[in-house]
């Protein structure tokens, strides 16, 4: 029964909070007759106003994100022509990455460089683990070394996520809140809300990190 409720927890620790996350972006992104422009226009806005007139503002089919190596901040179509305020927060948000890369944020161009490596890497290392099964009767030694490597690999992922951590709450509330706050671009009530949007967002790389905890000890139990 323990073992139940468990696992039950662990799933609602891994998954909850990106459906909550889901809930709030929809809850506001309805579009406001009030806003004087679209999420793509803000995040335009921020960056001239940031004298970053060579970073650009793009439309994305692979999810709301700033690219470093290109220079663009990516937006969905819905967040760059939506004049919603999950819109502007997002937009908000993904330019407070940009800030991040101009002023050499160390953890940004870290997880950059990390991330392509575990990308790859996530994948020779399933190909390893899932292998080891069929090489342990042929060479032993080998398919331990196979287990081991794969391990190795897949904690590269999980130093991916704890690095990620940082780096999403730092362009959340210690630049994209204050630029909608200091530049009075919301009232308090949108203020608040963009608040719990940004807070929801942030629980899912939590929630991330997490899960890529728990896939590391589930192959951990397998190589034991």
């Amino acid at each position: 029964m323990l073992f139940v409720i468990g696992i039950v927890l662990l799933l609602a620790l891994c998954f909850g909070p990106m459906v909550w996350a889901n809930f709030v972006l929809r809850r506001h992104a309805e579009d406001r007759e009030d806003f004087p422009g679209t999420g793509g226009e803000f995040a335009r806005h921020i960056l001239d106003l940031a004298e970053m007139p060579d970073v650009a503002v793009e439309v994305t089919e692979s999810g709301d994100h700033y690219c470093p190596k290109s220079k663009a901040v990516r937006l969905s179509e819905k967040n760059l022509q939506g004049k919603s305020l999950t819109a502007v927060t997002v937009a908000a948000h993904e330019v407070g990455h940009a800030l991040q890369d101009r002023d050499g944020y160390r953890l940004l161009a870290l997880r950059t460089r990390l991330a392509t490596v575990a990308f790859w890497g996530e994948k020779i290392a399933y190909v390893l683990l899932v292998a080891s099964p069929a090489t342990l009767f042929a060479a032993p030694r080998l398919a331990f070394l196979q287990i081991g490597a794969g391990l190795t690999i897949m904690i590269g992922r999980v130093l991916v996520h704890l690095i990620t951590l940082p780096v999403e709450f730092d362009a959340s509330f210690q630049r994209a809140l204050p630029i909608l706050d200091r530049g009075n671009y919301l009232v308090k009530k949108d203020l608040e809300a963009a608040r719990s949007i940004l807070r929801a967002c942030a629980w899912t790389y939590v929630a991330g990190a997490l899960f890529s905890i728990v896939d590391v000890i589930r192959w951990i139990r397998f190589g034991r």
